[in-house]
């Protein structure tokens, strides 16, 4: 089992930066990939990025140059850095982690973050 909490929503001015943080616990050794999806009212669940035990990284392309995954592995912690800010981008953002254990894929997801772009 993992547990994530995440921490760093908010109401942001468009152009403005926030940043996410998501705490992993638990049977962290198991985890293979992390990452954030976000999900908008009305519309369906999106993945934003996702980043590696071996360190690699993807995301979305509407999100490209504008947001950054990293990860603090001393502190089994990831962040979302989010530059350039949107109205498109409000929704209620979402970390997971997936977990690979004697050949079973799961995933685990956090209890959501509002981030709220408006001015």
């Amino acid at each position: 089992q993992v547990q994530l909490v995440e921490s760093g929503g908010g109401l942001v001015q468009p152009g403005g930066s926030l940043r996410l943080s998501c705490a992993a616990s638990g049977s962290i050794f198991s985890i293979n990939t992390m990452g954030w999806s976000r999900q908008a009212p009305g519309e369906q669940r999106e993945l934003v990025t996702t980043i590696t035990t071996s360190g690699g990284i993807n995301y979305a392309d509407s999100v490209k140059g504008r947001f950054t995954i990293s990860r603090d592995k001393a502190k089994n912690t990831v962040y979302l850095q989010m530059n350039s800010l949107k109205p498109e981008d409000t929704a209620v953002y979402y970390c997971f982690a997936e977990t690979l254990t004697m050949g079973n894929i799961f995933h685990y997801w956090g209890q959501g973050t509002q981030v709220t772009v408006s001015s």
